[in-house]
């Protein structure tokens, strides 16, 4: 495998975009081209470049009339727009608990014209290969954030990618191309509204680097610093994003009176943009991934079964998305018994594939060389409420987790897109 060694010479310079070879443009949601006849019945790909959470900024900043960038999501054109970023915000999960967000059903029943109304997350639907993907408008497989932690082939060791990097990953080497903030930060105003662990952390150099950094704890700092911020004059693009959904759900589900509190507290907080941004900016509410429950009985630590196991030098991703990777990849054999091991033990509760089928189906978009050895020789994505587990690499906490994501249901990788103009300070909305 062809490596990527952590020099300066592989970073693109800043405002550069990578060219991706028309041959390698990501297959259409459901498209088979190039796949072989025996290939997986698989779920259709996230559509990158059409209706996908890689499509926000970008769009955002076309809205605004930058140069460089396309309005893939046909937004109205604006002088300013607000990005907010609601981690963990299903389409499924804002639709079954409307009742508990008064100001975004009024947005909702109001219409936005062409703007979809739904995005498909990445692949895996995961913080760290999403929000990369949002950052970057670029799919995982150009990106390399593929999965919440993976292979560093350079390394042979497992890295965790959101918020526990390994000394020895360079976050601009892993991800080297410019992000949409750093693109567009020479033509307006751009601004990070977010928690100060945030500011300097490997995830935002990696993927979300660029602009002014904005810190603020609360709720209510963060509305405030929004607003102070695109009060300024000129054209202005800001990401605000919100963590406290995600929060909730991994700790208590995301169908608890806990994850319900915060859906209220985000209506708030969206309601309270509306009323303090400068009248006449575009405000887009969305996520990076869905979630739902997992039981209890229904997390399970496959490591316990040798058959699940074998010939495996390494596990990782997450529990609904195992990356498994081989100690002898030249044996077909040996990868086949594992794939026959896993759908003999789960059956129709898991998709099992293999990294070929993964990057025929378009799951990764278009992947460059270097990023193909962090993708597991075997994945295995849960289709029901499952979740799998490595115990011997996991904390035994992990196993508490309620709320989960990273496969390619619908609750998973369907997110919400809201879009309406904020009315400022005499706004009535909701």
């Amino acid at each position: 495998m062809p490596d990527e060694r952590r020099t300066s010479s592989n970073v693109p310079p800043t405002g550069t975009v990578p060219r991706i070879p028309a041959s390698d443009a990501p297959f259409p949601a459901g498209a088979s081209a190039g796949r072989p006849a025996n290939a997986p019945d698989l779920p259709p790909a996230p559509a990158y470049g059409r209706r996908s959470v890689a499509d926000v900024l970008t769009s955002a900043a076309a809205s605004l009339g930058l140069d460089g960038f396309t309005n893939t999501l046909s937004l109205p054109a604006a002088s300013r727009v607000c990005v907010v970023v609601a981690d963990g915000l299903g389409r499924n999960l804002l639709k079954q608990k409307s009742a508990h967000t008064p100001f975004l059903r009024s947005v909702i029943q109001a219409g936005q014209g062409a703007v979809p109304v739904w995005l498909d997350s990445a692949f895996p639907s995961t913080t760290a290969a999403a929000l990369a993907s949002f950052g970057t408008g670029l799919p995982p497989g150009q990106h390399g954030m593929v999965g919440y932690d993976v292979l560093d082939p350079e390394q042979d060791k497992v890295v965790n990618l959101l918020g526990n990097w390994d000394p020895g990953v360079d976050p601009l080497a892993w991800q080297p191309f410019p992000t949409v903030l750093e693109r567009a930060a020479g033509q307006a105003a751009v601004t990070t509204v977010s928690l100060p662990q945030f500011g300097d952390s490997p995830m935002t150099r990696a993927a979300l680097r660029g602009g002014t950094f904005l810190p603020a704890t609360t709720s209510h700092a963060r509305t405030a610093a929004a607003a102070e911020a695109l009060a300024a004059p000129g054209p202005g693009l800001m990401y605000f994003y919100l963590n406290e959904l995600d929060k909730a759900g991994h700790r208590y589900g995301c169908q608890s009176q806990e994850w319900e509190h915060q859906l209220e507290e985000l209506d708030a907080v969206m309601k309270r943009l509306n009323a303090s941004l400068p009248a006449g900016t575009s405000i887009l509410l969305t996520a990076d991934h869905g979630m739902l429950d997992v039981p209890e009985q229904q997390r399970i630590d496959f490591s316990a079964d040798p058959q699940l196991v074998e010939g495996v030098r390494h596990t990782a991703g997450e529990p609904r998305m195992v990356h498994l990777y081989l100690e002898n990849t030249a044996d077909p054999g040996a990868r086949d018994r594992l794939l026959a091991a896993w759908r003999a033990r789960f059956g129709n509760r898991i998709w099992a594939f293999t990294r070929d089928d993964a990057i025929a189906a378009g799951f990764f978009g278009p992947v460059r060389p270097a990023v193909e050895g962090r993708i597991g020789d075997l994945m295995i994505a849960a289709r029901d409420e499952l979740a799998l587990y490595d115990t011997r690499r996991v904390r035994p906490t992990a196993m508490e987790v309620v709320g989960q994501h990273g496969s390619l249901t619908k609750a998973e990788r369907e997110v919400p897109l809201l879009c309406f103009t904020a009315e400022g300070r005499s706004g009535r909305r909701g």
